[in-house]
């Protein structure tokens, strides 16, 4: 029933011998460092033209500092959790309220599902809801778009959106006064059996086709609505 989704500064040395002259003048050149790729490189130099002549002595010594970068990744992901939050654990039936709701002016036929965390502490919601209608249990409803680029991890009272397409027009339909959601862990394993969720009294029922399907959790709710609303 799985359906799995998911530099270093390279320090330069100046390198110029003595060369053992009775002139007044004195010119070095150092040559340009290369860069190993350091997220922001420092400009290079090369020297030109040629060195003149120095008095003897001993050979000189470049005094430039030798930084070290350092560099820590940095989480990315369009309106999904982020870097200190996505060690937080899987979230449960017990984390989470659920609500849904239509989209206006859209004649039912898709379903938005909001789930709020209800706890004092933060919870990853992973990959995409396992959704059931009826007895039909062990066929949850199939993603609709790529995995997301980064989990969905929500602090207490914080929000996660999920859309479902629900049938196309024209399309024989099924009307349904619930549904089952259950929900993955980091393996994209179900977390539990579904549990019955009662439809809000702003949608009362929701009419099924034959292929509906589901967006993977997110907290940007327009991202969830550009793939809902996508052209077929």
């Amino acid at each position: 029933m799985r359906a799995a989704a998911r530099k270093s500064w390279k320090t330069y040395a100046l390198g110029a011998a003595a060369v053992a002259a009775l002139l007044s003048s004195t010119a070095c050149g150092p040559d340009g460092g290369t860069d190993d790729g350091a997220v922001s490189p420092a400009p290079s130099r090369t020297a030109t033209g040629t060195t003149a002549p120095v008095t003897p002595g001993p050979a000189p010594t470049t005094d430039a500092p030798q930084p070290t970068a350092t560099h820590s990744a940095k989480p990315s992901g369009s309106g999904s959790g982020s870097g200190s939050k996505a060690k937080a654990p899987a979230c449960g039936d017990q984390d989470l309220s659920i609500g849904t709701s239509y989209w206006a002016h859209d004649s039912g036929q898709h379903l938005l599902i909001t789930a709020t965390n209800v706890t004092d502490k933060p919870c990853t919601l992973y990959h995409y809801p396992f959704i059931t209608f009826g007895q039909d249990v062990d066929s949850p409803l199939q993603p609709m778009e790529s995995p997301a680029k980064a989990v969905a991890t929500i602090g207490p009272k914080q929000k996660a959106y999920a859309g479902l397409k629900l049938f196309l027009g024209g399309e024989k339909t099924k009307a349904y006064e619930s549904f089952g959601i259950a929900y993955q862990d980091p393996n994209s394993n179900d977390d539990g059996s579904p549990i019955d969720v009662a439809l809000s009294d702003e949608v009362q029922f929701v009419t099924v086709g034959r292929n509906p399907s589901v967006t993977f959790w997110n907290l940007d709710r327009s991202e969830v609505e550009r793939f809902v609303f996508k052209a077929r």
